[in-house]
C-alpha cells in the first residue's frame, strides 16, 4: 500500500492506506485535544484562533498559532524532500523514511514527561504534516487522512451524483469512491474514540499504540512485497 504508485495502485492499496493512517490520525487528534487542548492533525482551526488572538491583542498567542501552522507545513516539506532525495538512489525504501520519522516522533511524545504544551503540539503537527504529504503523494491526492472537511465535501458531492449518474461504470466509480471516503471517516472516528478511551488510563502513551500500528503496517507492506517477489522468482525458476 506504500510502494505502488500511479497506474499500479489499486482500490485495495488505497483502502488499506486510508484505513490504517486515518486511524492513526484519529488517535493523534484526540491525544492533542485532551493533552494540550490543541488541534494537531490539521491547521484550519488555527487560522481562526490566530484571528481571535489578534482581535484580543494577544500577539504572543497569535504567534504561537502561526508557528503551529508552520510546523505542519514544515512536516509536509520534509516528508516530500526525504522521499525525493532517497528515491534517487534507493526508490524502494523512499516511502518508509517519513514513516520511520513519524514513528520516532510519536514515540518521543508518547514517552514525554516534562515537555511544554507547545512542544507537544509542534511535534504532533509536524508528524501529521509528514503523514499527510506522504499519503497525498503516494495516492496522487486520492487519499487524505489527517482532516475530514474536504472528505465530507467530496462525499456530499458524490452522494448527490447517485441521483443523476445511472450508467453502470459511473455508479461503480462512485460506489468505490464513496466507500473509500466513508472508510477514512469511520477509521478516523474509531481512532478518536479508542484513543480517547485509552488516554484516560495511559495519557500520551496512547501515541505509542499509534506508532506500533504504523510500524506493523510498514512491516506488513514489506512482507507482502517480498512474498510476491519470491513467488515470481519461484515461478520463473520452474519455467526455466
Amino acid at each position: 500500500m506504500f510502494r505502488h504508485k500511479g497506474n499500479r495502485r489499486t482500490f485495495s492499496h488505497n483502502l488499506r492506506l486510508a484505513s490504517t493512517l486515518s486511524f492513526i490520525a484519529g488517535i493523534v487528534n484526540i491525544a492533542g485535544v485532551l493533552s494540550v487542548a490543541t488541534l494537531t492533525t490539521n491547521v484550519t482551526g488555527h487560522f481562526a484562533f490566530f484571528a481571535e488572538a489578534i482581535s484580543l491583542k494577544n500577539y504572543s498567542k497569535a504567534v504561537t498559532f502561526i508557528v503551529f501552522i508552520v510546523f505542519f507545513l514544515l512536516g509536509a516539506f520534509v516528508s516530500n524532500f526525504l522521499v525525493e532525495i532517497t528515491a534517487i538512489k534507493k526508490p524502494k525504501i523512499a516511502h518508509a523514511i517519513p514513516m520511520f520519522l513519524e514513528i520516532i516522533l510519536l514515540c518521543l511524545i508518547g514517552l514525554t514527561k516534562n515537555y511544554s504544551d507547545e512542544y507537544i503540539a509542534y511535534t504532533l503537527l509536524f508528524a501529521m504534516g509528514l503523514q499527510n504529504a506522504l499519503v497525498t503523494k503516494i495516492s496522487q491526492s486520492t487519499v487524505r487522512t489527517t482532516h475530514l472537511t474536504g472528505l465530507f465535501t467530496d462525499l456530499g458531492i458524490e452522494l448527490s451524483q447517485l441521483f443523476f449518474y445511472k450508467k453502470a461504470t459511473e455508479l461503480k466509480r462512485l460506489s468505490v469512491s464513496i466507500f473509500l471516503r466513508l472508510s477514512i471517516i469511520l477509521f478516523f472516528f474509531f481512532g478518536c474514540v479508542l484513543g480517547g478511551l485509552f488516554y484516560k488510563t495511559y495519557g500520551l502513551k496512547v501515541l505509542l499504540f499509534a506508532a506500533f500500528v504504523l510500524a506493523i503496517a510498514l512491516i506488513y507492506d514489506n512482507l507482502v512485497v517480498y512474498y510476491h517477489i519470491t513467488k515470481r522468482k519461484i515461478k520463473s525458476s520452474f519455467k526455466t
